[in-house]
């Protein structure tokens, strides 16, 4: 019998205690340390963890594997108050609440959706457009802090049209430090200078000073934020924004001409 060793980037504390065939994708039994205190949500008394756990496992969405989809199978653990009595779910540390997928799904389906929309995202992860469409509003109104030990070198900042025929932008800032291994770093509403702000104003004065490198397109608004926000850096025009604006003349000039609607 053939045998396959997956080498997994797992997030820190996360292990793999089992692995399991799903079909056409990929179960993972997955453990992470629990805390050691808890605070109630109801009486806010604050005292150790008095664990119960439920027979039911809880399966979440996390990155693909082998090009296959990936999910995280684990045992749900919750807090019951001494005072109140109260049971409350001990949340893991990788996933938001009364959610199905981890944080870096999130942040994947996010960077899938730079020249592209929410419908075609979801088509080919296999999800619901309105999950593509929850994310993306999570990670404009809560998301998850860049670490502030993080270094950060290179950057790009991108406006996405979330919808067909919609005027709905949100502006992503990404990690291009490794081109091998792009990652999302905040997502802002709008693609004017101050979503461009809003983004970079999730790293640190620390981070932005170490930025090196910013590529953006070649627009007005979030040119300004970069040259402001990040002293150390310098423009970087990609070749897809060039190559965008010469087409746009070009096309521009065929219109302008005799006959220039005419298409051949």
């Amino acid at each position: 019998m053939a045998s396959v060793t997956l080498d997994l980037d797992l997030p820190e504390g996360v292990s793999v205690l089992r692995y399991r065939r799903l079909g056409d994708a990929h179960g993972l039994e997955i453990a992470w340390p629990l805390p050691t205190r808890s605070t109630c949500d109801r009486c806010r008394l604050d005292e150790p963890v008095h664990l119960e756990r439920t027979a039911n496992p809880q399966v979440i969405r996390d990155l693909d594997v082998l090009g296959q989809p990936s999910f995280w199978i684990y045992t749900a653990a919750f807090h019951r108050c001494a005072r109140c009595h109260r049971r409350q779910h001990l949340i893991p540390p990788f996933k938001r609440k009364d959610v199905s997928y981890t944080f870096r799904f999130e942040r994947h389906v996010v960077g899938m959706l730079i020249g592209s929309n929410e419908e075609e995202v979801a088509r080919r992860l296999g999800v619901s457009a309105e999950m593509v469409a929850l994310i993306v509003r999570n990670q404009t109104a809560a998301a998850k802090p860049v670490d502030p030990d993080r270094v950060i070198t290179d950057v790009g900042i991108d406006e996405l049209s979330l919808r067909k025929r919609h005027k709905l932008y949100v502006a992503i800032l990404t990690d291009l430090s490794d081109p091998d291994r792009p990652e999302v770093l905040a997502v802002a509403k709008g693609k004017d200078e101050a979503a461009a702000r809003a983004c970079l104003g999730q790293l640190t004065q620390a981070q932005r000073e170490q930025v090196r490198t910013h590529r953006v397109d070649m627009g007005a608004p979030f040119n300004a934020a970069c040259k402001e926000l990040l002293p150390n850096s310098q423009a970087v025009v990609d070749r897809f924004h060039v190559a965008k604006q010469f087409h746009e003349a070009v096309d521009g000039l065929r219109k302008k001409s005799p006959g220039g609607t005419r298409r051949g």
